[in-house]
Order: structure tokens, then C-alpha cells, then sequence
């Protein structure tokens, strides 16, 4: 039984940035379930081999994000950015997509970002400017939405490019991984 004074058990979401891609960062699944119970953390899920994570934990954000991130460095000796939403805010982030007439038909052209810090007040314009091919960018809160008919890969709109603009590590999901999420958290039963 938790002491009297222990925050409540909060359900969380952590994107890890930037595992698993092209034969880098390689952080099997397994192993990251196995070391977030380690941390106690509660309720432990994974989906796909990017790096999401939904679990519950008896701390803030703040305070998850780095203790995941150093735990991953101790543990997996990689420094990997990781950014911790909680998971109550996540149905703001499926309900603000500004591109719902292609979110069914395209889901993996529609891409949501998240930032370490609030994105700088011209990121979105700095974005715009390097846009190509019919790429649209959108503002919504605290996110940044792009929809790039082309796929991520082929956009000018690189994790390099979207960090210096944004101003702190940024990371991407596609919109089924969005809903994904969404679906996990039971959030939809609130």
C-alpha cells in the first residue's frame, strides 16, 4: 500500500526518439517492458519497435522522463532523448488534428511531433518555408502537426531540421500510432 503522502498513480505515454531505425539505437521491446517495471512503473505496455511506451508511475512527468532517460543510458548504454505525455492529455492530441479529412485514408502521411520544450513562436513558419511537394504544417497547442503526401522520409522536414526550428529534441508518430496509443490508455472509456 502506497504511503499517505505518494502522488496518485498517473497512466503515462513515453516516445522514445529515434530507436530502432535502420539497425540504430536498437532497444528491444522486451527488454524496455522489463526495465520500466524495474523502475516501478506499473502496468507496463509497448507498442511496435519505435519506442512507445504506456504505464502508469507514482511521479510526475518531469521526473519519469529523466529518469527514464537515465535509466536507458545505465541500462542500454544509449543516450536517447525521451519525452513523457500524460496519458489525459492524449485525447486533446487525437481531437486537435487539423487534417481529419486524410487521418482514415493516409495514416501514415499524417504525422504528429512533439517537443521537449513548447516549439519556438516561427517554428511553424520556418517549417512552412521548407516545405515541399504539398507538405502542410499545423500549430495545435503544444503540437505540431505535418502532413506530407509524399511520406516522412522523402520530406525536407528532417529531425535534424525540426530540432534547430522547434527549438528542443522533437519526435514524430504517424496517426495510427496516434490512435494506437489513444486506444491503449483507455482513454476512448473516459
Amino acid at each position: 500500500m502506497p504511503a499517505a503522502n505518494s502522488p496518485p498513480n498517473s497512466a503515462y505515454i513515453a516516445l522514445l526518439r529515434g530507436i530502432n531505425v535502420g539497425g540504430h539505437n536498437k532497444i528491444p521491446m522486451a527488454g524496455l517492458r522489463e526495465l520500466c517495471t524495474k523502475l516501478g512503473f506499473g502496468d507496463v505496455q509497448t507498442y511496435i519497435q519505435s519506442g512507445n511506451v504506456v504505464f502508469t508511475a507514482r511521479k510526475n512527468a518531469c521526473a519519469v522522463e529523466a529518469l527514464l532517460e537515465s535509466a536507458i543510458l545505465k541500462h542500454f548504454s544509449l543516450a536517447i532523448s525521451v519525452l513523457v505525455r500524460n496519458a489525459s492529455i492524449w485525447p486533446d492530441y487525437v481531437a486537435g488534428n487539423p487534417f481529419p479529412e486524410i487521418a482514415n485514408d493516409s495514416s501514415g502521411l499524417l504525422i504528429l511531433c512533439l517537443s521537449k520544450l513548447s516549439p519556438k513562436l516561427d517554428a511553424v513558419a520556418a517549417l512552412r518555408e521548407r516545405a515541399t511537394d504539398g507538405e502542410r504544417i499545423e500549430r495545435v497547442g503544444d503540437t505540431i502537426w505535418l502532413h506530407c503526401p509524399n511520406g516522412f522520409g522523402q520530406s525536407k522536414l528532417s529531425p535534424t531540421f525540426l530540432d534547430r526550428v522547434v527549438g528542443s529534441p522533437v519526435t514524430a508518430r504517424n496517426w495510427r500510432t496516434v490512435v494506437k496509443l489513444f486506444e491503449m490508455t483507455n482513454c476512448a472509456k473516459h
